[in-house]
C-alpha cells in the first residue's frame, strides 16, 4: 500500500470546508440553546428547580463545546491566511502556524465535524507520527490552554449553575433567587468561580434573547388556577379557489369595462397559466 503524501490543493479546500461546516454547526447549536434556555425559564416559573438545574448543566457543556468550535474555526482561518507556511516542506510546523496545527490535531477528533477529521488526517500525514504523538500528549504545553480546558469533562460547579439560572431568570423576567447567588466585587467581577466559568457566564449574558429596545422576552403566563394562555394564531392565507370566487364576485358587482384584444404572446401566457391550475 503506497504511503499517503501531503496534498496541498486538497488541504486548502478542506480548510475552507471546515470553516463553513464549523459555522453551520455553531448556528444550529445556538438556536437549540436558545430554545433550551426558554424551557429552563418556564421550569423556574413553575418551581421545578431540580429539573432546571439538570437542563442547565447540559447547556453549560454545550456552551463549552461551542467555544471549542469557535476556537477551531479561528485556527482554520489562520491556516488559510498563512497557507504558505503550512505548505513548506518541513517535518515540524513553523512557529507562525504551530499553535493552530497542534489545536486541530489535538481536538478535531472530539468534534462531530467530519471535514475537520479529514483535515486532521492531512496534517498527521504531513508532520508524521512522532509529532502527532507529542501533540496528543500535549508535551511542552504545545496545545493552547483554552483548547485543552474545553476538552476536560467535569461536572459544572454549583456556583456556575446558579449563575446560569440567575442570568436566564433575569433575561425572561422570572422571579427566582438562589441561596448561593454569585457575588461581585467593587469592579463588577464575579467572586468565587474560576475564570473559565466567568467566561461562560459572560457568553451566556451576551447571547440572551432580548426583545425590542433591550426588553426581556415574555414567557407564556402560567398560574395555578388554569392552563397557560393561548396565543391567537394568524389567519391562514386564502386558497386559489377562494381568490377566484372573490374575483368573480367583484366582477359581478363592478361595471364591465371594454376589453382590449390580447396579442399572441399574452394569449399563450394566459392559456399556459390556466393549464397549470388544472
Amino acid at each position: 500500500m503506497p504511503t499517503p503524501t501531503w496534498n496541498s490543493a486538497k488541504a486548502k479546500v478542506q480548510l475552507r470546508l471546515s470553516v463553513q461546516r464549523l459555522r453551520t454547526v455553531q448556528q444550529k447549536r445556538e438556536a437549540q440553546a436558545k430554545s433550551s434556555r426558554r424551557d429552563i425559564a418556564l421550569l423556574l416559573e413553575k418551581g421545578k428547580i431540580e429539573s432546571a438545574r439538570i437542563k442547565v448543566e447540559a447547556i453549560i457543556n454545550e456552551d463549552t463545546n461551542l467555544e471549542l468550535l469557535e476556537l477551531l474555526e479561528l485556527y482554520c482561518e489562520l491556516l488559510i491566511a498563512r497557507f504558505g507556511l503550512l505548505d513548506l516542506n518541513t517535518r515540524e510546523p513553523d512557529q507562525g502556524i504551530k499553535e493552530g496545527v497542534c489545536a486541530i490535531i489535538h481536538a478535531a477528533q472530539r468534534t462531530e465535524v467530519k471535514e475537520l477529521h479529514v483535515l486532521r488526517e492531512l496534517l498527521v500525514t504531513k508532520y508524521g507520527r512522532e509529532f502527532t504523538t507529542a501533540v496528543l500528549e500535549n508535551r511542552g504545553d504545545c496545545v493552547n490552554n483554552r483548547v485543552a480546558r474545553k476538552l476536560v469533562v467535569e461536572t459544572p460547579s454549583t456556583e456556575l449553575v446558579d449563575g446560569y439560572l440567575t442570568e436566564i431568570s433575569k433575561a425572561y423576567g422570572v422571579k427566582w433567587s438562589s441561596s448561593t447567588a454569585v457575588a461581585k466585587d467593587e469592579t463588577g467581577k464575579l467572586v468565587g468561580i474560576s475564570s473559565s466559568s466567568t467566561a461562560l457566564l459572560t457568553l451566556l449574558s451576551q447571547n440572551q434573547t432580548q426583545g425590542p429596545e433591550g426588553t426581556s422576552e415574555a414567557l407564556p403566563s402560567y398560574s395555578e388556577e388554569g392552563p397557560p394562555s393561548v396565543t391567537k394564531l394568524p389567519d391562514l392565507p386564502p386558497t386559489e379557489e377562494e381568490e377566484e370566487k372573490a374575483a368573480r364576485r367583484t366582477d359581478n358587482i363592478t361595471t364591465p369595462t371594454k376589453q382590449v384584444p390580447e396579442d399572441d404572446f399574452e394569449s399563450l401566457a394566459r392559456r399556459f397559466q390556466e393549464l397549470k391550475k388544472r
